[in-house]
């Protein structure tokens, strides 16, 4: 199973435009994906470089038939006229998606920074490996004690979720209390807006005290004593904010570690700033 977890920056490309089609292109030149979890995803907003208003949720399903698509958004406000703005991620899948929960992470006021409602999407889908439960979010950038909440967030979805795995729940039939799986095994994408060796990195895998699986991080579990590969800035852009770093990752529970085959991150210049982080599941 190959997944991709990318920042798209609402389908820049090195020129600065938004185009949805170069950003289909390049998830395919990366891999080809069974699971593909996306960040910064938009719809009518004009006001954000490159963005002409379109809705990417749409554009990015229709360039992508045989997947199944996931949204989940963070923001959604009024736009001009009947329009609706808004951002949030996306998964899009190969295997039937059996459950999807849709996580709004803390948001504690912290009013001298710029900041905006984040969230978690979560999707169990029907796997060959499987019930496998796939999250992605985008974590605060402006403020660590948002994101620092978000983080402890993220680790109580993880008990919640394994111990519904562990004790599934009655349920009738059909209808909304139908009894749908909720995958034990599970990985954790997106930009997480900390650095490797962060206080939030350490939080995010830290052993829980009931036997729930913990997080680890894949980079660290298939390169062992080796540097993170930087996901940021690794191509020259005018005014770039910083020398290449990491802040995109991929956590697997423990369960699922031993399958863990490959993880690397695409060089090739896709987009203005995040690269494709891509692992591989045997």
């Amino acid at each position: 199973m190959n997944l991709i977890t990318w920042n798209i920056q609402r389908g820049r490309t090195p020129r600065g435009d938004c185009d949805m089609a170069h950003t289909a292109a390049s998830l395919r030149a990366v891999a080809d994906a069974d699971v593909i979890c996306l960040q910064e995803v938009s719809s009518g907003y004009t006001d954000m470089p490159g963005c002409d208003g379109a809705n990417q949720f749409a554009l990015l399903a229709h360039h992508f038939p045989g997947y199944v698509p996931v949204v989940g958004l963070a923001c959604d406000s009024a736009g001009e006229g009947v329009a609706r703005c808004l951002f949030g991620n996306m998964i899009l899948s190969r295997y039937p998606v059996l459950q999807v929960i849709r996580h709004a992470l803390p948001w504690p006021p912290d009013p001298g920074v710029m900041s905006m409602q984040r969230i978690a999407l979560e999707a169990t889908l029907a796997t060959p490996l499987g019930p496998l439960r796939v999250t992605t979010t985008h974590l605060e950038y402006f403020s660590r004690a948002q994101r620092s909440a978000q983080v402890q967030r993220l680790r109580d979805v993880q008990r919640e979720a394994a111990a519904h795995a562990a004790h599934p729940r009655a349920g009738a039939a059909a209808g909304p209390f139908g009894a749908m799986p909720r995958g034990g095994a599970a990985l954790l994408a997106g930009d997480g807006n900390f650095l490797p060796g962060s206080w939030e990195y350490h939080c995010l895998q830290a052993p829980f005290d009931d036997g729930t699986p913990a997080y680890a991080d894949a980079w660290r579990l298939r390169h062992p004593g080796q540097a993170h590969a930087p996901t940021v800035c690794l191509h020259d852009h005018p005014g770039r904010p910083a020398d290449p770093f990491t802040c995109d990752f991929v956590f697997l529970s423990a369960d699922l570690a031993p399958r863990l085959a490959e993880v690397r991150v695409a060089p090739d210049e896709f987009g203005p700033d995040h690269q494709p982080l891509a692992i591989r599941l045997a």
